[in-house]
Order: structure tokens, then C-alpha cells, then sequence
């Protein structure tokens, strides 16, 4: 089946994920109809943006604007009380270089190596942005809060999920199965609430 929305990700972790989670909010969704941006062979859009639902729109409207197809793209990341929100907007790169899950979550323990557990608050934020070509776009935004871990747990999840614990659980997100992070996540929160504006689009496409 042709693509007929572009999910703008190179992530193949985050493509299964999201996949799983609008096929949930979204029965009537065959997910083959959402394709990636590794599909296109555009080049990566520079992700220049102040916040995580500038970064998402950038992303998507790199698609929307060039080919005048629907596109959505999340940005997310990890938000540290103590650090002051960061890394933020540069969490997929805070070890210098990009998309280095385990130098980038090496960097942040040792940055927080002193740091008490009743101070290692963090929160995962996600922006979700659905750029449709004449249309306003749609936002949604999405959070998870907890604590951080001084090692890492789990081996499933990507990024920091494997020293992230919930409120709530004595888990990390890496120790879940995927489908129990997915009724959970900062991504679950934000695309849920996009799906109904998603549904709508993929209905005038088929």
C-alpha cells in the first residue's frame, strides 16, 4: 500500500511505536497507510526551534510544504528539574552528536552522579503537529512524570527510557512491555489527542 500520511521520522523505534498507538485510538486504521520520512530521501530539516512544538512543525512542514501531502512529527525529550529543564530540545544530542542513546544517557548520569534521589524529578514532554497543506495545523502536547534512576534498567524502549521510572511504578519505561509504555507515554498522551484530528484526514484520503 502507498503511504498516504508521512510520519516525519528516521526512527524506526519510534515509527513501530507510534504505529501501535494511533492503531489503538484509530480501529478503523490500517497502519500501513503511515510511512516515514526514511521512505522520501529528503535531507534531515534543521531542527532550529526554541520548543519541542516548534521542532515538530518544522519537521513535518519540511514534508507537507515539499510534497503537499499530509505529514505529522512529534519532538520529545527529557526535562530534569535540577538541570532546569534541560536537556530539553537537545536531549537526542546531549552527549555533542546526535542519536546516541547510550553516550547521551552516559552524560546525564554522570551529570546527576551527586545529585540526592529525592532531588531526580524529571518529566518527558512530547509535541505532536499534523501539517495538512491549506489547513491550520494541529497541536497537541503530551508529558510523564517521575524520577530518574542512578543505573539503567530494561533493555526495551529507546533513548532515556532505561533510567526513567513513572510515578506510580517501580519500573523503568525500558522494563515495560511496549504495549504497557504505550497507554502511558508522553507520545501516547500527545498522539491520542491528535488522533481524532488524524482520523478525520486519513478519511478524506481514502
Amino acid at each position: 500500500m502507498t503511504p498516504a500520511i508521512i510520519f516525519a521520522t528516521r526512527n524506526a523505534h519510534k515509527l513501530q511505536e507510534v504505529r501501535s498507538i494511533l492503531a489503538r485510538e484509530i480501529p478503523e486504521l490500517n497502519t500501513d497507510m503511515i510511512g516515514s520520512a526514511a521512505q522520501l530521501g529528503l535531507a534531515e530539516p534543521v531542527e532550529d526551534g526554541l520548543t519541542f512544538e516548534q521542532n515538530a512543525a518544522i519537521k513535518a512542514h519540511q514534508i507537507a510544504d515539499a510534497l503537499g501531502i499530509p505529514a505529522f512529527a512529534d519532538d520529545s525529550g527529557l526535562c530534569v528539574d535540577v538541570l532546569g529543564g534541560a536537556p530539553g530540545i537537545f536531549s537526542a544530542r546531549w552527549c555533542g552528536c546526535h542519536g546516541d542513546d547510550r553516550a547521551n544517557l552516559d552524560v546525564l548520569l554522570g551529570q546527576l552522579a551527586d545529585i540526592a534521589p529525592q532531588h531526580r524529578q524529571a518529566h518527558f514532554s512530547c509535541a505532536a503537529v499534523l501539517a495538512v497543506p491549506g489547513q491550520p495545523d494541529h497541536v497537541q502536547i503530551g508529558h510523564i512524570y517521575g524520577v530518574l534512576r542512578r543505573e539503567p534498567a530494561g533493555y526495551a524502549g529507546f533513548g532515556y527510557d532505561p533510567i526513567f521510572q513513572p510515578e506510580g511504578y517501580q519500573i523503568t519505561l525500558a522494563q515495560m512491555a511496549p504495549e504497557q509504555k504505550n497507554l502511558i507515554s508522553h507520545r501516547h498522551q500527545a498522539f491520542a489527542a491528535l488522533a481524532p484530528a488524524m482520523a478525520r484526514v486519513i478519511a478524506q484520503l481514502t
